[in-house]
């Protein structure tokens, strides 16, 4: 099997986007197109990863580049996953943001999940201990 070919700031298309975010079950964002473009054309930082030019992974992030990252949207297509795509993803935006102070994400509650962003460097803010952070988010 080729290696993954990771490319930065990729020109996307919605008809290439689609697929992969159906193959993942991410309905929210294939039900609205439009929105989906519009939130990949405004991230600030975006990889992708391709496979004999096959789109099978990507991430995005919103930083203001200085003091906060927000890792947005790690996808890889089933039939990829545990092959290291994922980590390649989220490495390319740990280089990108090496001096950024903080990295964020939410993800689902799987212990799956966890255990790879914590493979990642990533620790869950409750296990900073009691009263030392707090986590809000607003969902419309």
């Amino acid at each position: 099997m080729d290696e993954p070919v990771l490319e930065e700031r990729p020109g996307l298309t919605t008809a290439e986007l689609l697929p992969l975010y159906e193959s993942v079950g991410w309905s929210a964002y294939t039900k609205e197109p439009d929105l989906l473009a519009t939130a990949i054309a405004g991230s600030s930082f975006v990889v992708t990863a391709r496979r004999g030019g096959r789109l099978i992974g990507l991430a995005r992030a919103l930083s203001d580049g200085a003091t906060i990252c927000y890792l947005q949207d790690v996808l890889v297509r089933p039939e990829e996953r545990r092959n290291g795509v994922g980590r390649l993803l989220v490495q390319a935006m740990l280089d990108r943001y090496a001096n950024v102070r903080q990295k964020v994400l939410l993800t689902d509650d799987e212990p799956a999940q966890r255990a790879f962003y914590e493979s990642l460097g990533y620790a869950e803010t409750r296990d900073f201990g009691p009263g030392t952070l707090r986590c809000f988010v607003q969902f419309d």
